[in-house]
Protein backbone atom coordinates (compact mmCIF):
# COMPACT_ATOMS: atom_id res chain seq x y z
CA UNK A 1 0.00 0.00 0.00
CA UNK A 2 2.86 2.38 0.85
CA UNK A 3 4.49 1.55 -2.49
CA UNK A 4 1.27 2.26 -4.35
CA UNK A 5 0.90 5.55 -2.46
CA UNK A 6 4.40 6.65 -3.39
CA UNK A 7 3.79 5.69 -7.02
CA UNK A 8 0.61 7.69 -7.09
CA UNK A 9 2.33 10.74 -5.66
CA UNK A 10 5.11 10.45 -8.22
CA UNK A 11 2.58 10.66 -11.03
CA UNK A 12 1.00 13.83 -9.71
CA UNK A 13 1.55 16.73 -12.13
CA UNK A 14 4.13 19.28 -11.00
CA UNK A 15 3.58 23.00 -10.98
CA UNK A 16 5.55 25.14 -13.40
CA UNK A 17 7.74 26.36 -10.56
CA UNK A 18 8.47 22.88 -9.16
CA UNK A 19 9.27 21.46 -12.61
CA UNK A 20 11.74 24.22 -13.56
CA UNK A 21 15.09 22.78 -14.71
CA UNK A 22 16.84 26.05 -13.92
CA UNK A 23 16.26 29.28 -12.01
CA UNK A 24 15.71 32.29 -14.25
CA UNK A 25 14.47 34.66 -11.56
CA UNK A 26 16.29 37.89 -10.77
CA UNK A 27 17.52 40.93 -12.68
CA UNK A 28 19.02 40.59 -16.16
CA UNK A 29 20.68 43.21 -18.38
CA UNK A 30 20.40 43.03 -22.17
CA UNK A 31 23.61 42.50 -24.14
CA UNK A 32 23.23 44.05 -27.57
CA UNK A 33 25.44 41.67 -29.53
CA UNK A 34 23.25 41.48 -32.64
CA UNK A 35 21.30 43.95 -34.81
CA UNK A 36 22.93 46.95 -33.10
CA UNK A 37 21.69 49.51 -35.62
CA UNK A 38 18.10 48.30 -35.35
CA UNK A 39 18.05 48.09 -31.54
CA UNK A 40 20.22 50.92 -30.24
CA UNK A 41 18.84 53.52 -32.64
CA UNK A 42 15.53 54.13 -34.37
CA UNK A 43 16.18 53.10 -37.99
CA UNK A 44 15.11 55.41 -40.82
CA UNK A 45 11.60 55.07 -42.15
CA UNK A 46 11.45 52.30 -44.73
CA UNK A 47 14.47 50.39 -43.39
CA UNK A 48 13.04 46.91 -42.85
CA UNK A 49 16.08 44.96 -44.00
CA UNK A 50 15.92 41.32 -42.95
CA UNK A 51 12.21 41.25 -42.13
CA UNK A 52 10.17 39.14 -44.62
CA UNK A 53 7.36 41.66 -45.09
CA UNK A 54 4.73 41.37 -47.77
CA UNK A 55 3.68 44.29 -49.98
CA UNK A 56 0.94 45.50 -47.62
CA UNK A 57 3.30 45.52 -44.64
CA UNK A 58 5.94 47.46 -46.57
CA UNK A 59 3.33 50.03 -47.47
CA UNK A 60 2.48 50.46 -43.75
CA UNK A 61 6.14 50.68 -42.75
CA UNK A 62 6.79 53.29 -45.45
CA UNK A 63 4.03 55.49 -44.01
CA UNK A 64 5.18 55.28 -40.35
CA UNK A 65 4.33 58.45 -38.42
CA UNK A 66 5.46 58.52 -34.76
CA UNK A 67 3.60 61.77 -34.07
CA UNK A 68 0.37 60.10 -35.18
CA UNK A 69 1.07 57.14 -32.87
CA UNK A 70 1.60 59.50 -29.94
CA UNK A 71 -1.58 61.43 -30.70
CA UNK A 72 -3.53 58.14 -30.72
CA UNK A 73 -1.94 56.93 -27.47
CA UNK A 74 -0.03 54.18 -29.29
CA UNK A 75 3.53 55.12 -28.32
CA UNK A 76 3.99 51.56 -26.97
CA UNK A 77 3.59 49.89 -30.38
CA UNK A 78 7.21 48.71 -30.44
CA UNK A 79 7.03 47.52 -26.82
CA UNK A 80 4.65 44.62 -27.45
CA UNK A 81 5.53 40.95 -26.91
CA UNK A 82 6.90 40.52 -30.44
CA UNK A 83 9.65 43.10 -29.89
CA UNK A 84 9.92 44.09 -26.22
CA UNK A 85 12.90 41.86 -25.40
CA UNK A 86 14.85 43.43 -28.26
CA UNK A 87 14.48 46.86 -26.66
CA UNK A 88 17.73 47.52 -24.73
CA UNK A 89 17.29 47.61 -20.97
CA UNK A 90 16.81 45.32 -18.00
CA UNK A 91 14.25 42.69 -17.17
CA UNK A 92 13.11 41.40 -13.78
CA UNK A 93 11.76 37.84 -13.54
CA UNK A 94 9.84 36.48 -10.54
CA UNK A 95 7.28 33.79 -9.78
CA UNK A 96 3.89 35.48 -9.27
CA UNK A 97 2.59 32.10 -8.07
CA UNK A 98 3.51 28.44 -8.63
CA UNK A 99 1.95 28.43 -12.09
CA UNK A 100 2.73 31.97 -13.28
CA UNK A 101 6.09 33.42 -14.17
CA UNK A 102 6.23 37.22 -14.33
CA UNK A 103 8.64 39.16 -16.54
CA UNK A 104 8.87 42.94 -16.11
CA UNK A 105 10.84 45.33 -18.31
CA UNK A 106 12.22 48.68 -17.29
CA UNK A 107 12.00 49.78 -20.94
CA UNK A 108 8.39 50.81 -21.41
CA UNK A 109 7.45 49.47 -17.94
CA UNK A 110 5.80 46.41 -19.48
CA UNK A 111 4.68 43.25 -17.63
CA UNK A 112 4.38 39.81 -19.21
CA UNK A 113 2.75 36.84 -17.48
CA UNK A 114 3.66 33.30 -18.56
CA UNK A 115 0.94 30.81 -17.53
CA UNK A 116 1.84 27.15 -17.01
CA UNK A 117 -1.77 26.36 -16.15
CA UNK A 118 -4.79 27.58 -18.04
CA UNK A 119 -3.98 31.07 -19.39
CA UNK A 120 -5.94 33.90 -17.84
CA UNK A 121 -7.05 37.11 -19.51
CA UNK A 122 -8.59 37.88 -22.86
CA UNK A 123 -5.56 39.48 -24.49
CA UNK A 124 -6.01 42.36 -26.91
CA UNK A 125 -3.22 44.33 -25.24
CA UNK A 126 0.50 44.79 -25.98
CA UNK A 127 1.57 41.57 -24.23
CA UNK A 128 -1.30 39.29 -25.28
CA UNK A 129 -1.84 35.89 -23.65
CA UNK A 130 1.20 33.66 -23.05
CA UNK A 131 1.16 29.89 -22.52
CA UNK A 132 4.34 28.45 -20.96
CA UNK A 133 5.76 24.92 -20.86
CA UNK A 134 9.11 23.35 -19.96
CA UNK A 135 10.71 21.27 -22.70
CA UNK A 136 13.39 18.76 -21.65
CA UNK A 137 16.22 17.08 -23.51
CA UNK A 138 16.44 13.25 -23.37
CA UNK A 139 18.59 11.95 -20.52
CA UNK A 140 21.29 10.64 -22.89
CA UNK A 141 21.83 14.11 -24.37
CA UNK A 142 21.72 15.75 -20.96
CA UNK A 143 24.53 13.51 -19.69
CA UNK A 144 26.73 14.61 -22.59
CA UNK A 145 25.99 18.30 -22.03
CA UNK A 146 26.96 17.99 -18.37
CA UNK A 147 26.18 20.81 -15.98
CA UNK A 148 26.90 23.71 -18.34
CA UNK A 149 23.15 24.13 -18.85
CA UNK A 150 20.56 24.19 -16.09
CA UNK A 151 21.18 23.68 -12.41
CA UNK A 152 20.52 20.02 -11.66
CA UNK A 153 21.78 18.04 -14.66
CA UNK A 154 18.43 18.36 -16.44
CA UNK A 155 18.68 20.43 -19.60
CA UNK A 156 15.46 22.13 -20.53
CA UNK A 157 14.11 25.25 -22.17
CA UNK A 158 11.20 27.45 -21.29
CA UNK A 159 8.84 27.60 -24.25
CA UNK A 160 6.37 30.49 -24.38
CA UNK A 161 3.69 30.89 -27.06
CA UNK A 162 1.91 34.26 -27.14
CA UNK A 163 -1.25 35.08 -29.08
CA UNK A 164 -4.15 37.58 -28.94
CA UNK A 165 -1.86 40.58 -29.30
CA UNK A 166 -2.74 44.17 -30.00
CA UNK A 167 -1.15 45.11 -33.36
CA UNK A 168 2.30 46.59 -32.92
CA UNK A 169 5.77 46.97 -34.41
CA UNK A 170 8.58 44.47 -34.93
CA UNK A 171 10.97 47.42 -35.02
CA UNK A 172 10.77 50.94 -33.63
CA UNK A 173 10.39 52.43 -37.11
CA UNK A 174 6.91 51.14 -37.81
CA UNK A 175 7.53 47.62 -39.18
CA UNK A 176 4.13 46.06 -38.40
CA UNK A 177 2.75 42.86 -36.94
CA UNK A 178 -0.97 42.16 -36.77
CA UNK A 179 -3.42 40.85 -34.18
CA UNK A 180 -3.10 37.46 -35.93
CA UNK A 181 0.60 37.16 -35.07
CA UNK A 182 1.91 34.29 -32.97
CA UNK A 183 5.12 34.77 -30.97
CA UNK A 184 7.03 31.63 -29.96
CA UNK A 185 10.00 32.04 -27.61
CA UNK A 186 12.57 29.67 -26.13
CA UNK A 187 14.41 30.79 -22.98
CA UNK A 188 17.71 29.03 -22.20
CA UNK A 189 20.12 29.68 -19.33
CA UNK A 190 23.86 29.23 -19.90
CA UNK A 191 26.73 29.54 -17.42
CA UNK A 192 29.98 30.79 -18.96
CA UNK A 193 33.41 29.43 -17.87
CA UNK A 194 34.07 32.68 -15.96
CA UNK A 195 30.85 32.23 -13.97
CA UNK A 196 28.73 34.75 -15.89
CA UNK A 197 25.16 33.58 -16.29
CA UNK A 198 23.39 34.33 -19.56
CA UNK A 199 19.76 34.07 -20.59
CA UNK A 200 19.33 33.44 -24.32
CA UNK A 201 15.92 34.08 -25.86
CA UNK A 202 15.17 32.81 -29.36
CA UNK A 203 12.01 34.27 -30.86
CA UNK A 204 9.98 33.31 -33.93
CA UNK A 205 7.13 35.53 -35.08
CA UNK A 206 4.58 34.16 -37.53
CA UNK A 207 2.03 36.55 -38.98
CA UNK A 208 -0.26 35.49 -41.85
CA UNK A 209 -1.27 39.12 -42.40
CA UNK A 210 2.09 40.86 -42.81
CA UNK A 211 4.90 38.27 -43.01
CA UNK A 212 5.77 36.07 -46.00
CA UNK A 213 7.59 33.60 -43.72
CA UNK A 214 8.51 33.28 -40.02
CA UNK A 215 10.79 36.00 -38.62
CA UNK A 216 13.42 34.67 -36.21
CA UNK A 217 15.67 36.65 -33.86
CA UNK A 218 17.71 36.03 -30.71
CA UNK A 219 18.73 38.20 -27.76
CA UNK A 220 21.04 37.74 -24.79
CA UNK A 221 20.80 38.91 -21.18
CA UNK A 222 23.43 38.80 -18.42
CA UNK A 223 22.43 38.03 -14.82
CA UNK A 224 22.84 40.94 -12.40
CA UNK A 225 23.55 40.48 -8.67
CA UNK A 226 20.89 43.01 -7.65
CA UNK A 227 18.55 45.73 -8.91
CA UNK A 228 21.34 48.21 -9.67
CA UNK A 229 20.60 50.10 -12.88
CA UNK A 230 16.91 49.20 -12.85
CA UNK A 231 15.26 52.26 -14.38
CA UNK A 232 11.56 51.96 -15.35
CA UNK A 233 10.89 54.30 -18.26
CA UNK A 234 7.68 55.05 -20.10
CA UNK A 235 7.18 54.02 -23.73
CA UNK A 236 8.44 56.41 -26.40
CA UNK A 237 7.82 56.26 -30.13
CA UNK A 238 10.89 58.33 -31.10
Amino acid sequence: MRAQSRAGQGNMPQTGKAAAPFDMTGYWMSLVTEDWRFRMFIPPKGDYTGVPLNAEARKIADSWNPAKDEAEGNQCKSFGAANILRVPGRIHITWQDDQTLKLETDAGTQTRLFYFGAPRGNGGDWQGVSKATWEFMPAAITSVLGTRFGSDNRYGSLKVVTTKLKPGYLRTNGVPYSAEATVMEYFDRVTEPNGDMLLIVTTTVEDPVYLRQPFMTSVHFKKQPDASGWNPTACASR
